[in-house]
């Protein structure tokens, strides 16, 4: 595998044995069937309590049946699964990253109990409701409200472009809690201090939940997406996770997130160079291997080059963030660096194929489309670049 820098020389016996772990079952249980299930639109769901078993749900967490595995053993965990097809990665990044994050950060001793050793093992499945149909780059602006009646809320709104939600047992859902006072009445106002983003656990077999699946993807086809629309839901309070209000929270789930994507996109990038070469060592034109031609080499060159530079922004991310000292603004550089790479390096290793590109055979065309889906979901690359230009300079772009 490529590691031009020896990185990965650097592993301790836990982050290899994860590594490995991870790699021999992409190669064993998802590869060959991968291709398939993109065709046809279709995830491996038999293979969800599997890879629960295997660790790959928020293993980076403490307790409640997580080993608190080092950060960098959690990026490897995702550069792998991401290698096989970013529908993988995306639904272990949803269930652990956006789901078990925010109960195990801000739910009570009573959600916790009950719900991460089930997601964690695979025995539940979570899905994240913050993208609205009119509200994607801007979350702030989401209509899905939550009313205080007696000692429950009543949720109504819609999210889309939901991964996991046309399987999943729970919705961790942000709403505005448009409750005022004591919870007599209503409040309209859109003042952030009276109307706060509150994130409610909500189970998806409950009256009002309806989770269809959007069809018809020309990308991240292996990975299941859908909507949460929710009409007078009902919920207890006690569904409420206690310990966060406002932005801060489903932001925060964002950042965990963005870092696994800025591990996996090298994984996606890694696979696609690594196809490449041994195409190119393989096929015969002109009387010998078309890797000896100095345009097929300078390609290659170059992807190497541009996946090292990414594999170094992972593994720095991975140090801050062991450290605490991870800001979300580095977080942002890194998914927008590395993703975009990642779509160039797809691109590349599919032009490299030739006509055989095309089909399932081969992965890079494969990568090359979910790219465009992870180009855009968790913050799109323009809005991560604004994000880094305010930080740069101290000026709000977005206002």
């Amino acid at each position: 595998m490529l590691d031009y820098l020896s990185l990965e020389a650097d592993l301790d016996e836990e982050e290899r044995l994860i590594r490995d772990t991870a790699r021999e079952f992409v190669a064993d249980r998802l590869q060959p069937e991968i291709g398939d299930h993109f065709e046809n639109g279709t995830f491996p769901t038999d293979l969800i309590p599997e890879m629960g078993e295997m660790g790959f749900y928020a293993p980076n967490l403490e307790g409640y049946g997580s080993p608190g595995v080092s950060e960098t053993a959690y990026g490897l965990l995702m550069q792998e699964l991401e290698a096989c097809d970013s529908g993988v990665r995306s639904m272990a990044s949803v269930q652990g990253a956006l789901v078990m994050y925010p109960i195990h950060a801000y739910g009570s001793e009573a959600q916790k109990e009950e719900w991460l050793p089930a997601l964690g093992e695979g025995e539940a499945v979570g899905c994240f409701g913050l993208t609205e149909p009119e509200h994607g780059s801007d979350p702030a602006g989401m209509e899905t409200d939550a009313e205080r009646d007696g000692d429950e809320f009543v949720l109504n709104g819609s999210k889309t472009w939901i991964t996991n939600s046309p399987i999943a047992d729970v919705a961790v859902v942000w709403a505005r809690d448009r409750s005022s006072g004591e919870g007599e009445g209503k409040s309209e106002s859109t003042d952030e201090s009276e109307n706060p983003v509150r994130g409610f656990l909500v189970e998806t077999d409950r009256d009002g939940v309806t989770t269809d699946e959007i069809d018809e993807k020309l990308s991240m086809r292996a990975s299941v997406t859908g909507t949460v629309d929710l009409n007078d839901v009902r919920i207890p309070e006690e569904n409420v996770l206690p310990g966060v209000s406002g932005m801060k929270g489903p932001l925060s789930c964002l950042t965990q997130a963005r870092y696994g994507i800025a591990w996996g996109a090298v994984g996606a990038a890694r696979d696609c160079f690594e196809v490449a070469l041994e195409y190119a060592g393989d096929r015969e034109q002109f009387g010998g291997p078309i890797a000896r031609f100095q345009l097929q080499q300078e390609k290659l060159a170059e992807m190497a080059t541009q996946i090292t530079l990414g594999q170094l922004l992972a593994f720095r991310l991975a140090e801050l963030k062991e450290r605490g000292d991870l800001r979300p603004q580095q977080v942002s550089m890194a998914k927008r660096n590395n993703v975009r790479m990642a779509r160039d390096v797809a691109r590349t290793a599919r032009e490299m194929l030739g006509g055989n590109g095309i089909t399932t055979d081969y992965s890079p065309m494969r990568h090359m489309a979910n790219m465009e889906t992870v180009y855009t979901y968790e913050g799109t690359h323009d809005i991560h670049t604004l994000v880094l230009g305010q930080d740069l300079t101290g000026i709000p772009a977005f206002e």
